[in-house]
């Protein structure tokens, strides 16, 4: 019997419940091949996750990457989901020769290049998004995009998503007053820029907030080391990487808002999740996740980079402090409904029976 196969790059701790989900679901019918580690090399793959170990082999400065021991799957009538990534060298060769087999194989990724849609580049994903069977992207908004594109290409959207319906909820009772931003500490997320926003906050905001900082990477020393010079140790709370989802919903259910200083990513779908409205920079090059967006319902914005108006968007959210924590349970209903692993995972499981049928 045919299988579904997802093949990835690497394999994150977010992406776990997907895949256990799409496990349970398909039992032996499913199954995950990834190497270890992302073009980005603090992007590794999470060792709890079971899979069939691929070898990533990356050249020119790790901006290109073919993959090895996968490709006795090359002519298989599994049904295989690639990575809609150009770079991905090894992706190119399985689409043109399954194609010319006439075997099912789907690209599941952004819509759009990095730059958007009216890039030159995204030439190059065109030929990928033609050579694939069908094609799948995060969002239903780059569906409906995709599809006045491509009006004759079979286009589906599985949201991206972290959590399941039971686990977006969130103790209603507990007044947050905390600020948290849950992310990588890169520099395109401007983590700095938070901090800096919340040191020049703290008179007008409640003696009692404090700042809490959640994730890993190049960006940490510099920000531990700006809290110890200006003595906000008592104020920050610096935590580095945390995945369980229980130590998650605790530091959400004890803040009032999360802040996204840089482009939105996934943390988006996680703080909503858990009923907590966002504070997002405008004008970023936001990932697909943006769409989850309705402001002043769930979010509101300031304007890129200006500590000014990050500081009055910051009090405009405490002033209306008990608004925004009447409106929890409706923000993780909202995300419930239309970003959950459940709704995710069903994407793939209609392409796998209609190809069974």
């Amino acid at each position: 019997m045919p299988k579904l196969i997802l093949i990835q790059t690497c394999l994150p701790d977010y992406r776990s419940k997907f895949i256990n989900f799409l496990k349970e679901k398909l039992g032996n019918n499913f199954e995950v091949y990834s190497g270890e580690s992302y073009f980005d090399r603090s992007i590794k793959s999470d060792n709890r996750i079971t899979f069939n170990k691929l070898k990533n082999i990356y050249f020119l400065k790790r901006k290109l990457l073919f993959q090895k021991g996968h490709w006795y799957l090359l002519f298989s009538k599994n049904v295989l989901v690639l990575e809609m990534n150009p770079r991905i060298i090894s992706n190119w060769l399985f689409l043109m020769f399954r194609k010319l087999f006439f075997r099912k194989t789907i690209a599941w990724g952004h819509a759009w290049p990095r730059a958007g849609k009216k890039s030159k580049s995204d030439f190059v994903r065109n030929l990928m998004r033609l050579l694939a069977t069908e094609v799948v992207v995060y969002t239903h908004q780059q569906k409906e995009e995709l599809q006045k594109k491509m009006p004759k290409k079979n286009i589906k959207a599985a949201p991206n998503s972290v959590y399941s319906k039971k686990e977006m909820c969130t103790d209603y009772s507990i007044a947050g007053n905390n600020i948290i931003y849950v992310g990588r500490m890169v520099a395109d997320k401007k983590p700095k820029f938070l901090l800096k926003g919340f040191h020049q906050s703290l008179d007008i905001i409640p003696e009692n907030t404090n700042l809490i900082l959640v994730g890993d990477g190049e960006e940490l020393q510099n920000l531990i080391d700006y809290t110890k010079k200006n003595k906000l140790e008592n104020r920050v709370e610096i935590l580095g990487h945390i995945s369980e989802v229980e130590r998650l919903s605790i530091l959400y259910q004890k803040s009032l808002v999360s802040v996204s200083p840089g482009y939105v990513g996934l943390s988006i779908t996680q703080s909503f999740g858990f009923g907590v409205p966002m504070i997002i920079s405008r004008h970023e090059n936001h990932s697909p996740e943006i769409e989850a967006v309705k402001e002043d319902f769930n979010a509101i914005y300031f304007e890129t980079d200006n500590l000014i108006d990050f500081r009055k968007k910051l009090n405009d959210i405490f002033l209306q402090k008990e608004l925004w924590l009447l409106r929890r349970k409706e923000i993780a209903e909202f995300c419930k409904d239309r970003y959950s692993i459940e709704s995710m995972a069903s994407t793939f499981i209609e392409i796998y029976f209609a190809h069974e049928s």
